[in-house]
């Protein structure tokens, strides 16, 4: 008899600069039952990515028609280029026991959570306004005026902070991948994600 050994959703937010990508390959490297989701889009690709591992890329024709059929737990527009999570790719993998990790912006992670509401949400943030400023600048390959606009974004997107579980502080990339995996691992400790186990048990205590 064991625990429920179907793989959970984990949405990942964050500020731009907050690390939350670093974070996330750190994690799927270290352990290995995390699978990244893959998003499908009507963009091109660039140069070195593969059908498949960064994207599943997809004509406008196409897309629109995973739009009608509900074949997408969620998409978004981002100029001119849609960009969304096909349904089938993360069910197969939860199916096969892995927890499947999406790292998506606010208004996409609020939108999972309505239609999935056992989807686990974590915010990476850094540990301070100022450091989120410093890595930024640090990255050195943007302008000012673009580093600007993202801090305000970051202001705007707080505002949707106090929908998600768990708040991450993204100060040292070691302790914050350990900090996301016993997360993770409580979720699958839920009672609500181990009725089966528990009924089981409850009708195996009444035979004795």
């Amino acid at each position: 008899m064991n625990m429920s050994d179907q793989g959970i959703l984990v949405v990942v937010s964050g500020f731009s600069g907050a690390g939350k990508g670093t974070l996330i390959k750190a994690m799927v490297e270290k352990y290995h039952n995390y699978a990244l989701s893959i998003s499908a889009t009507t963009r091109k690709p660039r140069e070195g990515e593969e059908e498949g591992r960064e994207y599943f890329f997809v004509t406008r024709d196409h897309f629109e028609t995973m739009i009608k059929e509900e074949q997408l737990i969620e998409y978004a527009q981002y100029v001119n280029n849609y960009y969304g999570t096909p349904r089938q790719y993360v069910f197969q993998q939860m199916a096969d026991g892995k927890d499947v990790i999406l790292e998506i912006e606010i208004q996409g992670a609020l939108k999972i959570k309505e239609r999935f509401p056992d989807a686990l949400l974590l915010f990476v943030m850094p540990p301070s306004a100022d450091e989120l400023k410093r890595r930024l600048v640090g990255r050195g390959t943007e302008t000012m005026e673009v580093i600007d606009q993202r801090l305000h974004r970051a202001a705007e997107e707080a505002a949707g902070m106090t929908s998600y579980d768990y708040i991450l502080i993204n100060d040292k990339v070691d302790s914050c991948v350990e900090a996301m995996h016993q997360l993770i691992q409580a979720q699958h400790r839920k009672v609500s994600s181990n009725l089966d186990f528990i009924e089981q048990m409850k009708s195996e205590l009444r035979a004795i």
